[in-house]
């Protein structure tokens, strides 16, 4: 039997969890379990010179210009019925600012674990507050919740921390998000631990596990950009059981592992959350990407080449999660992605939530397969190229292997190279952290040296098996396809003994790239 004909005998089956314990007497939601969420992709006016300091006034009529833009979104999201809007990372400010320059954009803002204060009834309580009362009477006005990043000025010591080492200028800035309840409420206050070159911001003494509660879909919890790919706070979020995240972010996009839509999609599958994800739109910086993503469901927008730079909408209505439901049709405002039948999105056993047959792997290779190293994402990632229309794979990098399965669709002429490669090792370029990746990418051109760089198109359409045994629990799975249009894997298996399967067939459009990327949380200090 082909590839393609075991894959068309699969049913749909996501439940690549982290091996929570499942929660006893669980009962599945009424059928109106579900809520309308809402994210912004914010084409935000920019300061020309961040370097240089502005007065409070100046700063704060460069931030009611992009404030502007958030109330027409805001009244907008409320027409569709949106109960929670999302607005993206540095979308009031920008960025690239100094500790200095920032200094006229920043508000002290209140801990509402602490107080309770509604910005918009209570404007009088603090000064220099206007950007938080202005949040608050656009949550208020419109009736919904609304989550926003901003800059937080904060004396020193912490009240909270007394001990910590006070910054050389005596004081805390923070990048941060502030969510309002709909009648204006202060409820939440995030203070992003994981920067990348902030030089405006402080990292907080200790990680924040910040969450908020809405009375139509539960906890949310929140985190911001680089803050993803850690597991303070994001993995610390959901062994707490938070199955909703919500993720402002300025994210420069990066293939053929980390694009944006294409990590959203992969949290919102290997953790079993919904992810409400708002970035920046700005060509320059190569921002764009934004999606409200379930385990079942993709409602995403991810700008070309060409298109105008321009801010987007998208508005879906999304299952609210609770352990043990099995998920249903959703339905969206944009293109969609979704699983062809009900899918478990429930924590589990890892022995309980798979098949019980395991799919044929791809150990039987050709021992003249020839492994050579290529660049991806500036990591040294051990290949092999696809040779044939159909075949299998084995690569290794050291003791962690992949293996691929696959099987070419017909089609005229093209001449597309692939190749499957793996990684084990600690990236440390931009970032310092600990990965096991197997990837199966498109090469940028006809020679091997090609593999591993940026490709955004593909002709070629495949069917696949790609499988690795992991030294983690934590593995994200992504299928991206041409022009960067996600693809849902048809099956998702995860064994006790870690290892992990994706299985896909059917595509759309030429494969770009079709990724296991594990996070090895427990070697980023080592």
């Amino acid at each position: 039997m082909s590839l393609r004909e075991e894959t068309m005998l699969l049913i749909v089956a996501v439940c690549l969890c982290f091996s929570l314990p499942s929660v006893v007497g669980q009962t599945e939601p009424v059928a109106d379990s579900s809520y309308v969420a809402a994210v912004y992709e914010h084409h935000l006016i920019l300061n020309p010179e961040p370097h240089v300091p502005l007065s409070r006034p100046a700063a704060l009529q460069h931030m009611q210009k992009n404030l502007d833009i958030y109330e027409e979104q805001a009244a907008r999201a409320a027409q569709k019925g949106a109960q929670i809007l999302v607005f993206p990372e540095d979308g009031l400010q920008g960025f690239n600012f100094s500790r200095s320059s920032i200094s006229g954009y920043l508000e002290t803002i209140p801990d509402p674990q602490q107080e309770s204060w509604n910005p918009c009834t209570e404007p009088g309580r603090y000064n220099n507050t206007e950007v938080l009362q202005r949040l608050s009477c656009m949550a208020r006005r419109y009736n919904l919740y609304l989550v926003a990043n901003m800059g937080d000025l904060q004396p020193c010591p912490l009240k909270t921390s007394p001990s910590s080492t006070c910054p050389s200028d005596g004081r805390w800035q923070f990048n941060t998000n502030v969510a309002f309840r709909s009648d204006g409420q202060l409820v939440a206050r995030f203070h992003k631990y994981n920067l990348y070159f902030e030089e405006a911001f402080d990292t907080p003494p200790q990680p924040e596990i910040v969450t908020f509660d809405t009375p139509f879909a539960g906890r949310f919890g929140l985190l911001t950009c680089f803050d993803i790919l850690f597991y303070q706070p994001t993995v610390a979020l959901v062994e707490r059981g938070v199955r909703q995240l919500i993720f402002p972010t300025a994210w420069m996009n990066q293939l053929p592992l980390l694009d944006t839509i294409q990590f959203q999609r992969a949290l919102s599958l290997g953790a079993n959350i919904t992810l409400l994800a708002a970035n920046i739109r700005n060509d320059q910086l190569i921002m764009t990407g934004s999606g409200i993503y379930t385990p079942f469901s993709a409602t995403y927008h991810h700008a070309q080449k060409g298109d105008p730079e321009e801010g987007r909408l998208l508005v879906a209505r999304v299952p609210v999660l609770e352990p043990l439901w099995v998920g249903q049709s959703v339905a969206t405002e944009e293109g969609v992605v979704r699983a062809e039948s009900n899918t478990d999105s429930g924590y589990c056993h890892q022995e309980s939530c798979f098949d019980s047959s395991h799919p044929e792997t791809a150990s039987a290779v050709s021992p003249s397969s020839v492994t050579f190293v290529s660049s991806m994402m500036y990591d040294s990632f051990s290949f092999v190229l696809i040779n044939g229309t159909e075949g299998k794979l084995n690569v290794c990098d050291g003791t962690f292997c992949c293996h691929l399965q696959y099987q070419q669709l017909p089609q005229g002429g093209s001449k597309e190279l692939y190749a499957l490669g793996a990684f084990a090792g600690t990236h440390t370029v931009n970032g310092r952290y600990a990965l096991q990746v197997c990837a199966f990418v498109r090469c940028a051109g006809s020679e091997a040296s090609s593999c591993g760089q940026e490709v955004e198109e593909a002709e070629t359409k495949m069917d696949f098996l790609l499988e690795g045994k992991f030294g983690t629990r934590y593995v994200y799975p992504s299928v991206l396809a041409s022009q960067l249009v996600l693809e849902q894997p048809e099956h998702l298996e995860k064994t006790a003994d870690g290892r992990v399967t994706m299985k896909h067939s059917n595509m759309t459009g030429g494969l770009v790239t079709a990724v296991l990327y594990g996070r090895m949380y427990h070697l980023d200090n080592e």
